[in-house]
């Protein structure tokens, strides 16, 4: 998380925030205290660390997981917004996006300067202008249905060797989207993450806990 105003321009609209790891240290800087931090800690400045009270520090010593995989598994909220995760390293982007598909009954936005990435639910329909730009692309073997864009999808086998479908667009009122497993990440242009987040809360069907 490399840009504290996004947190502050966001932090009235959400219930909590959570640090991953050293993501705290920037919160602290921008006057920002949050509400827990979660990761291995190997990150978190000693004095920031000093500065808060242990009952906000959840240290998870395992190696096997990104700090962000540890925060999303360990937030029992309706959705998540994840910001630093998008524009900086592209391996530790990669790494999130996956973690997407392997939460999938973790329902999490991805926020960046320029996009708003999610993992797309079973369905999920949303009012978009004409042109607004839908890109889709899949984390494996995915096929899916649409309503509303100019390129349907149906039918097509999606993988990501094979085919994707980045810089579809909207015809212009609903777009309705139904895919048949947790593999196909939904990117859309940040101004809409209003209208993303309202689309999420009106979309009963989740996808299931994984076994």
């Amino acid at each position: 998380m490399r840009n504290p105003g996004a947190v502050l321009e966001l932090q009235n609209t959400v219930n909590a925030v959570v640090a991953a790891d050293g993501a705290a240290d920037l919160l602290v800087d921008a006057g920002v205290r949050p509400d827990a931090v979660i990761g291995d800690m190997d990150s978190i400045r000693p004095e920031t660390r000093a500065a808060l009270p242990k009952d906000v520090l959840h240290e998870i010593t395992e190696q096997d997981s990104t700090d962000f995989d540890k925060c999303l598994r360990n937030i029992a909220a309706p959705l998540v917004l994840g910001l630093g995760f998008l524009g900086a390293r592209v391996d530790h982007e990669l790494a999130a996006l996956t973690v997407l598909a392997r939460r999938a009954d973790r329902r999490c936005v991805l926020v960046g300067e320029e996009d708003v990435i999610l993992l797309c639910p079973p369905e999920f329909t949303i009012d978009l202008p004409e042109g607004c730009r839908v890109s889709l692309f899949p984390l494996g073997p995915v096929t899916g249905r649409s309503e509303g864009l100019r390129w349907p999808i149906d039918g097509l086998e999606f993988a990501p060797a094979l085919r994707g479908g980045t810089s579809n667009m909207a015809t212009g009122g609903q777009v309705r989207l139904r895919m048949d497993a947790p593999l196909m990440l939904l990117i859309l242009p940040r101004s809409l993450l209003a209208q993303v987040r309202q689309a999420l809360a009106q979309q009963p069907s989740s996808w299931p806990v994984p076994a």
